[in-house]
């Protein structure tokens, strides 16, 4: 399958965030230092949500890496294993590799314990990931699609989703 350029040019973006050590390859321990620092800027240490935060983090690149067939993956490498294992299936590929991920970062945000996010969460999931409260609210107000005031699991999913197939701007993964 051939990547429309709105979705490869958001995978490499992906890729250079990944690359932490900048040299052209991402590594377990690229995605081991995002999670880490990740949860530093939420303030969330020690933790079982951190644990777990961490934990889906590693899983992805492990996933994506054993697509790959390599501990390590080129940018083409990268390409191609998140073609495989997430644009590629759609609905299924995002479920199966992204939402471990999403779901753990709703646990370290959820300060009032509900399993979804509030406007106030948002706040500090945007100023851990370096954007301004004012996007924030613009994100939090196009991803509440049930209008309940909060953010599930599932929405924040669909939005990462939309985000990669180009459907919506909303770099929630981003820094």
């Amino acid at each position: 399958m051939v990547m429309a350029t709105k979705q490869e040019n958001r995978l490499e973006e992906r890729f250079r965030l990944w690359d932490n050590n900048g040299n052209g390859t991402i590594e377990r321990a690229d995605f081991e230092r995002e999670a880490d620092e990740i949860i530093a800027r939420l303030g969330a240490q020690g933790t079982p949500a951190a644990d777990e935060l961490k934990d889906a983090y590693l899983g992805m690149f492990d996933r994506l890496s054993a697509a790959a067939g390599s501990d390590t993956m080129s940018r083409h490498q990268f390409l191609e294993a998140a073609e495989t294992e997430i644009i590629g299936k759609g609905d299924a590929g995002f479920a199966e590799v992204v939402k471990p991920t999403i779901q753990a970062i709703v646990k370290v945000l959820d300060k009032s314990g509900d399993g979804e996010v509030s406007p106030a969460e948002m706040h500090g999931w945007f100023a851990a990931i370096g954007l301004s409260p004012e996007v924030a609210d613009t994100a939090f107000r196009q991803l509440d699609t049930d209008n309940s005031g909060k953010l599930s699991v599932d929405e924040l999913v669909d939005a990462v989703r939309d985000y990669h197939l180009g459907r919506n701007d909303i770099p929630l993964l981003g820094r």
